[in-house]
């Protein structure tokens, strides 16, 4: 009986969402091919929001044209109670990792709070006077950047409290890519909770239905969504984000290679923090006389304070003009640069030291499993590693296409 009246939940929930994909479709604002973001369709969503008292999730990527969201329907005459702020805050002005505490938003008055300080969720008080909460933030398609655990813990919140969310998709820049090993449940972390590869080709929204459909919110609570879709786009379009998702993803370039760099955050390689092209570099001053290529990252404001090999020269990779279209024809992260590094690199015990290397990432936890470090380590070529991804690979390509709003 729990079961059947889930499921029928969960009907009421698809249908009420295919009413909303329909009339997108059907909008015609924007000129053939042109994508258009859920929150630039306002003409679907502003109905939704009369009389509501509304809490905005957002950053500094939610934008409709040249503003931010909170401002434009602000001045549309929304009444919005509070913004909930992500990693970064909702200005994007905090470093990487950095613990943001609740403030006052300067320009609207606007308390913020903070989801990335003392909480990681709304609480019941938090709700209280929230009829509906808006969830606008842009992802960037890989399983360990935390706005995806974000939107799981904010529909959890919701749920238990009675209330909606509306999300305004986005598109994912690196839609076009699945890859890498299904998440062991295991190694799952405030980082990583749910089981998907390290890239899982979907948007926020999709991501919001595979949440509910597959039961994965705590204790499988079911929350009620409306999702407003993109407009004219397909995963495997290209995507340049017109504002960086965060201080150390600033270039598109950054944004393509951060699925494939980013576990180097579990060894004794630096990614460029500290300098102005973050995840586009990869180098360690023990690798002088085997690359020419170096670099040396500072203390930079807002992006990194206290980087990895401060002031001390790096060499290593320069990735800064590496063809990204590998990748996009490919539809694969690449594991060339941990496996050639992991053999340069001369002290192996400690390639993988992460706590040693002060970097933010455990690699198992990175990666999802720990049979990649162990692969790594014994010398595993890229076909046997790729090979030991299956069959959870394929099979999460199945179910994920229960889910797609961009087919």
């Amino acid at each position: 009986m729990h079961n059947k009246s889930m499921m029928m939940k969960t009907l009421r929930a698809m249908l009420l969402l295919f009413v909303i994909v329909f009339a997108s479709l059907d909008a015609g604002a924007a000129p053939e091919g042109a994508i258009k973001s859920g929150a630039e369709q306002t003409e679907l969503y502003l109905p939704l929001l009369q009389g509501k008292r509304i809490a905005i999730v957002a950053n500094q990527t939610s934008k409709i044209g040249n503003n931010s969201l909170v401002d434009s329907l602000k001045s549309l005459g929304v009444t919005i109670v509070k913004i909930f702020g992500p990693e970064h805050g909702f200005r994007g002005t905090a470093s990487a990792g950095a613990i943001v505490a609740d403030s006052i938003d300067a320009k609207t008055g606007l308390r913020e709070i903070s989801l990335y300080g003392k909480k990681s969720k709304p609480s019941k008080q938090d709700m209280a006077n929230v009829d509906l909460v808006i969830f606008d933030i842009q992802d960037v398609g890989a399983r360990f950047y935390t706005y995806i655990d974000l939107l799981g813990t904010v529909m959890e919140a919701c749920a238990e409290n009675g209330k909606e969310v509306l999300i305004l998709d986005r598109p994912n820049p690196n839609g076009f890519c699945i890859d890498g090993p299904i998440l062991d449940m295991k190694l799952k972390s405030g980082l990583d909770r749910f089981p998907l590869p390290i890239t899982h080709g979907m948007t926020i929204g999709e991501l919001a239905l595979m949440y509910n459909g597959e039961g994965w919110l705590e204790n499988k609570i079911q929350c009620k969504i409306t999702i407003i879709p993109i407009a004219h786009y397909s995963h495997d379009m290209e995507y340049v984000l017109p504002v960086a998702p965060s201080p150390n993803l600033n270039t598109q370039q950054s944004v393509l290679l951060y699925p494939s760099l980013c576990l180097f955050e579990g060894t004794i390689i630096s990614q460029g923090r500290g300098t102005h092209f973050p995840f586009t570099v990869l180098g360690n001053p023990d690798l002088k006389g085997k690359y020419s290529f170096s670099f040396t990252p500072v203390s930079i404001k807002g992006m990194s304070e206290t980087p990895l090999f401060k002031n001390q020269v790096c060499y290593g990779l320069d990735l800064r003009k590496y063809d990204t279209r590998d990748m996009r024809k490919s539809g694969k992260i690449n594991l060339s640069w941990l496996i050639e590094l992991y053999k340069a690199y001369p002290f192996k015990q400690k390639f993988f030291d992460y706590k040693q290397s002060n970097q933010i990432g455990n690699f198992d936890k990175l990666a999802g499993v720990s049979l990649l470090r162990q692969q790594i380590i014994a010398g595993k070529s890229e076909k046997e590693i790729r090979e030991s991804w299956e069959p959870g690979l394929s099979e999460f390509k199945m179910k994920r296409e229960k889910y797609l709003l961009y087919k």
